[in-house]
């Protein structure tokens, strides 16, 4: 009896799990190091089916994707999402096709006018599940320099190396 109750328990939980919480499928780790981010944007993904079944497996990459308007539409290009192994004939996709983005009207008129008047490119930092749906979480961004990721690096070490510095006269401080 006791065994059955850990069971449902445990069935009550995935579901809890499966349909509310934040679950990142993949990140761009690499935006942040190549570009500034100015603004982020949170936008839905159009998706078909086999495309979803294989983002909850965990299965995509965005390393070398980004967002283009084409026609007053935001466009996501070159995230490789590979086909669902179950999907067959007219169920698969193609893995690098472009997929819209869904976000508010004044929200894309606004990044549209700024990417029209500065040097700015959309870039995707990450796509994630909430609340059942597909997000990816763009950014407006602006490329760096090598003499810019160079300071940033110093900045980084200097203030590790103060944080370590802090903490050992923290620890013999009586």
């Amino acid at each position: 009896m006791a065994r059955a109750k850990q069971i449902q328990e445990k069935r009550a939980k995935k579901r809890v799990d499966a349909s509310g919480g934040d679950r990142t499928v993949a990140t761009n780790r690499r935006a942040r190091y190549d570009y500034e981010i100015i603004e982020t944007l949170e936008c839905g993904i159009m998706l078909t089916g086999s495309e979803v079944k294989s983002l909850r497996e965990g299965k995509a990459q965005i390393a070398e994707s980004y967002a283009r308007f084409d026609d007053n539409e935001l466009w996501l290009y070159q995230m490789h999402v590979p086909p669902w192994l179950y999907a067959v004939g007219f169920g698969s996709h193609d893995p690098d096709r472009r997929r819209k983005l869904l976000a508010r009207r004044h929200e894309l008129d606004q990044w549209l006018h700024e990417t029209r008047t500065e040097p700015y490119t959309m870039v995707p930092l990450k796509v994630y599940f909430t609340g059942g749906k597909a997000k990816v979480e763009l950014a407006l961004a602006k490329g760096k320099k090598s003499q810019d990721r160079r300071q940033a690096i110093a900045k980084r070490d200097a203030e590790r190396d103060i944080a370590r510095a802090v903490r050992h006269t923290e620890k013999y401080d009586f």
